[in-house]
């Protein structure tokens, strides 16, 4: 395997498709929105995964993966992968492996954790779930724009274990706008409160990440709302139980979402506490 192509091209697929080229790998690109400007652009899904050892899938929801694979299934075959790093549920990710592992071709999940920052550096954590032969396959060309990889024996618990992470940081994300607005109305200046926040037992890698957008109210997106609401809607029907914290920060984005944030960083719930 010493080729992959890149089909999605949004924040986090187009800069793995530079990290790709710059390494001598990449062997096609392809988005559902015409991007020519991205190295080694072909027209058609197909055409991608005709030239690339890998194809590697980052689009937006299950209805989105499933409509690539009906576009590249008849050209996957023998000595072809697919990766599929779309945040999608269990149930489909078994149903796309059952799919490409029908051609002949190898299949790995590997959702990531890590947004645009990450993805530009090349320091992605991927959940690879499948074949220990699949992942042995793919891995070396994930290494180029990932820094830790995590394995896992299925492809149903590669998806799980990516909606239980990103229900962690919403959650986590709703905590801190919370927090962040109790001492604003108190008068504490956010400088001084992120201060406090780093020497607390509370501070965490997405507060850090996310301080500047708070303080700044810069909310371009690093992960959307839309997208985190997704996972969430994803997150409640795999659970299988109720989880009272789901179900508030899936309340709270689809409220932003439909107060037309959906665009916005996820950090952009903030703006709903100053509309209460």
């Amino acid at each position: 395997m010493h080729t992959i192509g890149v089909l999605g091209l949004g924040i986090i697929g187009e800069p793995w498709a530079g990290r790709y080229q710059a390494a001598g790998r990449l062997a096609g690109t392809w988005n559902r929105t015409a991007k020519a400007n991205v190295p080694q652009w072909k027209a058609t899904a197909a055409e991608v995964a005709a030239a690339a050892d890998v194809t590697h899938i980052v689009v937006a929801d299950p209805p989105a993966v499933s409509s690539v694979l009906d576009a590249i299934l008849p050209v996957l075959g023998p000595g072809k992968a697919v990766v599929q790093s779309s945040t999608i549920d269990p149930e489909s990710a078994a149903a796309c492996e059952a799919r490409v592992l029908h051609t002949g071709a190898m299949y790995v999940e590997s959702p990531f954790t890590g947004s645009k920052p990450a993805a530009e550096s090349g320091t992605m954590v991927f959940f690879m779930g499948g074949d220990v032969a699949a992942l042995d396959a793919v891995e070396p060309l994930l290494a180029l724009v990932s820094e830790t990889r995590f394995r896992l024996p299925t492809v149903r618990q590669a998806a799980a274990l990516k909606l239980a992470m990103n229900l962690n940081i919403a959650g986590q994300m709703q905590a801190l706008c919370e927090s962040l607005t109790l001492a604003r109305r108190a008068g504490i200046d956010d400088e001084f409160y992120f201060r406090a926040l780093a020497k607390n037992v509370s501070n965490s890698g997405l507060a850090r990440l996310k301080e500047g957008k708070l303080k700044t109210r810069d909310f371009a997106p690093q992960f959307s709302v839309k997208h985190m609401h997704k996972d969430m809607r994803l997150a409640e029907a795999t659970g299988g139980i109720r989880m009272p914290l789901l179900e508030t920060v899936r309340a709270c984005l689809a409220r932003a979402e439909v107060q037309g944030m959906g665009d916005d960083d996820f950090s952009s719930l903030i703006r709903l506490l100053s509309r209460d």
